[in-house]
This record gives C-alpha cells, structure tokens and sequence, in this order.
C-alpha cells in the first residue's frame, strides 16, 4: 500500500480513523470565511461549505452525510421517551432549528416530528439570525413563537456560537430558549456554551437524548 497516515477523529461520540495519502497542511479560518456551496450545485453531492486557501476553491465535504450512509445510526425514538400527553401539547409548538447539514437537518427533523411539534428548519447561523431579524421587526416575541431553537456550531457565514451571542444581545429576542449541539466533543464546547449563553449542549445524534431534552422543554412551558 505504501505510506499512507490515519486521521484518527472524535465525532457523534465515536471513534473513527480516516485513511489518507497524505496531510498537506492544516489550516486555521474563521467561520465567516466559510461559506454554502454555490448555487447550482445540487443535491446529490457531499459538500456542505466551501472556502478559498491561497486563492484556491477548496471543498469541505459533508462528514455527517458520508457517515450516514457508511455506517447509518439509529434515527428511532425509544418507546417511552414521548408520551400521548406531551404529543397533545406539542402539537401547537414550533422549533427552530439550524445545521449546514442536509443529513443532520432531516435527522433532527423526524425527530421532532416524532415527538409532534413543527419544525423549520434553516442551513446557516446568518440566514437563522436574519429569519429572527425579520421576525422582532413584525412585533414577533421569538421566545413566543418558538419553544426553542436548535443550533449546530460548526455552520458556514456564522457558527452556532455567534448566533447565539447574537441573540443574547438583543433585548427582543434574548429570552429564546437554545440548545447548541456537535458532532464534536469536549470540554471547549461546554465551556463556550457556558461563555455565550446557551441554555443547554447537547453531542449529536442520539434520538433519545434530543427527545428527551425537547420533551423536558413542553412540560416546562405548559
């Protein structure tokens, strides 16, 4: 085979080693010099963002749905974890949710749709915090719309740390409850969500766990 090196990663709370020829360079970017694939692209593609290095179009492929179809998790509510009475409540909540990922979007969508609230569900931090803009600016309550929002961290134009920051920093809609979730781990997460405000972390994706925390949240608000 010759020389070849391991990627060895953390991500959705397991352990997974990436082959590869060789590793050229490590680069450090801001998440606002991340961008969405260009217009046209389509959807059957792995792309999730792209971005210029040395003035070079450089790809970022869309780990979560490699994953997926390599080794497919389980998406299926427990039995137990929702019951009839908080499916009668959710059915008037809404959630906001937020991920670059198409996979990841789906995935936390019938997830919620289990439970039985409607969900909407936006690709980046920016358009999320426009959508919220646009929401104040019509004498919307956010807080009072949504039950909650649901937010990647790791998102081209705007990362979840920075929405959420944003958010906190606007009286009108600083009192939206949010949840901040990654297929990364690690005490640095936790320590940021602490920092910006976020009420709740949460490691993508364990259908338990998301249920659980949003079925908590009904019975709170109710």
């Amino acid at each position: 085979m010759g020389d070849a090196f391991v990627i060895i990663t953390e991500y959705n709370t397991k352990i997974q080693g990436f082959l590869v020829h060789s590793v050229e360079r490590i680069v450090n970017m801001n998440w606002e010099a991340i961008h969405p694939p260009p217009k046209g692209t389509g959807r059957d593609h792995y792309l999730t963002a792209v971005t210029r290095v040395d003035n070079q179009l450089v790809e970022i492929i869309d780990v979560e749905k490699i994953l997926s179809e390599v080794a497919p998790m389980s998406e299926s509510v427990s039995s137990g974890v929702i019951t009839e009475e908080v499916q009668q409540k959710a059915t008037a909540l809404r959630v906001l949710t937020v991920d670059d990922s198409s996979v990841a979007r789906k995935q936390v969508t019938r997830c919620l749709e289990t439970i039985g609230v409607e969900v909407t569900a936006l690709n980046d931090g920016r358009q999320a915090l426009d959508y919220l803009k646009n929401m104040v600016a019509e004498g919307k309550d956010p807080a009072q719309e949504f039950l909650m929002l649901i937010s990647d961290i790791e998102m081209p134009e705007m990362d979840g740390y920075t929405l959420t920051a944003e958010i906190r920093n606007d009286p009108r809609m600083q009192k939206l409850h949010i949840i901040l979730h990654t297929s990364l781990s690690g005490v640095f997460n936790q320590a940021m969500v602490k920092k910006v405000g976020a009420d709740d972390f949460l490691a993508k994706f364990r259908p338990d766990d998301l249920a659980s925390r949003v079925v908590e949240r009904i019975n709170a608000r109710s």
